[in-house]
This record gives C-alpha cells, structure tokens and sequence, in this order.
C-alpha cells in the first residue's frame, strides 16, 4: 500500500534569498510575525510599554501590555478616530462649524484647570480647528464639543467609543468619557492603544498629518505640540501624549524611517523630562536591532510538490500574500526557510487548496508557519493510468 512521506525540504538559507529580499522590498501585503523573539531584550522604565513594527506587526517589546491602565489623554485617540470616521464618510466637514456649550466651556478645561484649546462658550467652533484643538493642544473642550455635536451626550458618545473600539480590535479597553479625565472604568491597554494608532495611520491616512503639527494658535493663545519626539528629526510624525496623577506620563508614538514604521506605546513615566527621554531610546533601539526582510511575494511560486497518481507530475506551491518578517538583525544570517509536506502528494488536487507549510526558523525566535496552495488543478489518472502507477512504483519504488 502507498503511504506518503513526511518530508521537511528547504526554500532557501539567507544567504541563496539575499537577491529575492533585494527584489521584493515594496510589498504591501504582509505577514504578521507573533513575536521577533527575547535575542536582543531590553528594559524600560515605562510601568506599562509595547513596540511594534508597523508593518509586519512584529512585537519588539512588551511589558505589561495587556494590563488595563488610565490611559490620560492617549485616549483621545478614539474621540479622534470616530471624527475621522465622520469626516471620511461625509458626515462633517472640515468647514462645519459645531456649538460650543456651557459644559464644554467649564468641564473641558476653563474651571477645570485642564488641558483646553480656549474655546468659548456659547460660540461656534470651525471642525479643523477644534481637531487640531485636540492633536496639538490636547483640549478637553475640543473633545466634549465633538461628543455633544456627534452623539448628543458626552456619556452617549463614550459608549459609542466602546462600540467603535470592539469593532476595530480593541480587546480590553473601556470609555466612560470623551476626554481621558480620570475614572476607575476609563482604561485602556498598551497593546490595544497601539493597535488604535496602527488604525488611525492606515485608515485616515488624509488626516494623519495634524499630528506633526508643532504649534496651534487659537483666541490669540499659542500653544505647543506636547510629543517631544517632534522636536527630535528622528521621523516621528505622532500620536499623542497623557498624564494624570494616577497614570504617571505617557505617550503613543509613531516613528517612520525610509519605508520602515514603528509604533510606541509607553505608559507610567516619571516625568516630562523621562517621556522626551525614555519613548527614543526604545525607538532607537528598535530601528538599530531589528529589520524587515522581503521573502516572497504573494502568488510566487516557492517550489513543486510531487504528486502520486496525478495528470500531472508535479503541482506548484504558492505563497499566497506577500511575506515581509521582522528579525533581530544578527538573527537573519542564520534564518532557514523549509517546506514541510506530505510527499508525493495524491491526486486529485483542488487549485488554491493548502497543501503544505513553509516554516521560517531563525536563531532566538519563534518559528513561524505560512500556509502554501496548490498553484494548479491536479486531476486523478484513470483506471489504467493509476494501475500503471502502481505497477512502476513497486518496481522501481519512488521516482525521485
């Protein structure tokens, strides 16, 4: 009786891929990597951190990153994720003008002593200039005028932040204002406040812009953009920063070199001084250890399979997205890239269907395994054909 093999047979080693990586660096379509491994750890002072590879996905470094936390003012990126939204859609426009209330005027800021734009009551307020209100200056005003205009409510519009906030994979994190202002059921997660800056780069990338701006100026007052790492040249171009009592410093960061992005998230800091300090050295660490390596591109066929019984004697295996993984750098000369199957594989073979894994190893990392298809329809030979098969391979066993 035929019983096919197990087989692990390589793709290629680093060094045969250098030419493919070299061809390949524009992909857009990615694979996520579960972690780029502990090779090349590093500690931080943050009491709650994650950084990530914006492409690839790749964790670079967590710490207590799923452990709920007052978020401060980093939460104001979701207030500003349904405004974007609205604004995509063509429910506002960057020209409407939105009423500012009473509530807005004392809660947001003005009584309050807290972060504001210096809106004032009972006027109007152009939308651009409430949104850059938010970025720049980090008002509560901007965010309770945006929750009443769009919600009816600032708690209406919290829960809307709840709801917004599952939809787009936010696992454990929780809205009860528009604003970040302190509240033992306002929390959010590092990981899920990366995962909403990841949303905001690629889903609005027209708006994205605001958040480089360095100063904004509204009722005569100047104030400046909070992120230090504006003031750097290093490519940051984002997010946001917060800090209440309870949440120490913090900052959601987003730094772009070439085509390479990383995105930061870093919360419990000390001090001012520790949030301009701390967020930069784990960037640059990250850049400096880590890279992004172009294997395949989707579609590409990695190598052919044996089929037993087939029309054909051979059927392709395809990757089928484009595969880019982040490595510690001196990991990727040591990376191995194998097809594990069972082989020859028997016919008939359905087109598209996976028959086989291609298994990425790499010293000081998970593996990572990627599902290959069928390039091709395989039909299955005929009574005759499949006796005479059968005929050869006791005869003469295998044919390769």
């Amino acid at each position: 009786m035929f019983h096919p093999r197990h087989s692990t047979r390589p793709a290629f080693s680093f060094p045969r891929a250098v030419p493919l990586l070299l061809g390949a660096l524009s992909l857009l379509t990615v694979l996520a990597a579960a972690t780029a491994g502990d090779a090349a750890a590093i500690e931080t002072t943050g009491r709650e951190a994650i950084l990530l590879d914006a492409d690839t996905g790749a964790v670079l470094l967590e710490k207590d990153a799923d452990v709920p936390m007052p978020p401060a003012s980093m939460s104001k990126l979701m207030t500003l994720y349904l405004v974007f939204e609205r604004l995509k859609n063509g429910q506002l426009s960057l020209e409407d003008t939105l009423p500012v209330s009473d509530y807005a005027w004392e809660k947001g800021g003005f009584k309050s002593g807290s972060s504001t734009m210096a809106l004032k009551p009972r006027t109007r307020a152009k939308v651009e200039d409430l949104l850059r209100g938010i970025i720049v200056q980090s008002g509560n005003d901007a965010c309770i005028v945006f929750a009443e205009a769009l919600a009816g409510s600032e708690a209406d519009f919290a829960r809307e932040m709840e709801r917004k906030g599952q939809q787009i994979g936010l696992q454990n994190s929780h809205f009860r204002n528009a604003t970040g202002w302190p509240d033992p059921e306002h929390r959010m997660t590092a990981r899920d406040l990366a995962t909403l800056a990841l949303r905001i780069i690629r889903d609005f990338p027209e708006y994205y812009h605001y958040f480089a701006e360095l100063e904004f100026t509204y009722n005569g007052i100047k104030q400046h953009n909070r992120n230090p790492l504006l003031y750097k040249n290093m490519g940051a171009d984002g997010l946001k920063t917060g800090h209440t009592e309870n949440a120490g410093y913090g900052l959601t960061a987003s730094v772009k070199r070439n085509d390479r992005r990383l995105v930061l998230v870093v919360n419990g800091l000390e001090s001012r001084k520790e949030r301009a300090r701390e967020p930069e050295r784990l960037l640059e660490w990250g850049f400096r250890h880590f890279g992004n390596y172009a294997l395949f591109k989707g579609g590409e066929t990695v190598m052919d399979a044996n089929v037993w019984l087939g029309s054909q004697g051979t059927v392709p295996l395809l990757i089928a997205d484009d595969l880019v993984i982040t490595l510690p750098r001196q990991a990727r000369k040591n990376m191995k890239v194998v097809v594990r199957m069972a082989e020859p594989i028997p016919a008939p073979i359905a087109k598209g269907s996976q028959i086989a894994t291609l298994v990425i190893k790499a010293p000081g990392t998970e593996d990572r395994e990627i599902p290959l298809v069928a390039g091709g329809e395989v039909e299955q030979l005929g009574f005759v054909g499949r006796l005479g098969a059968a005929l050869q391979y006791i005869v003469w066993g295998s044919s390769d």
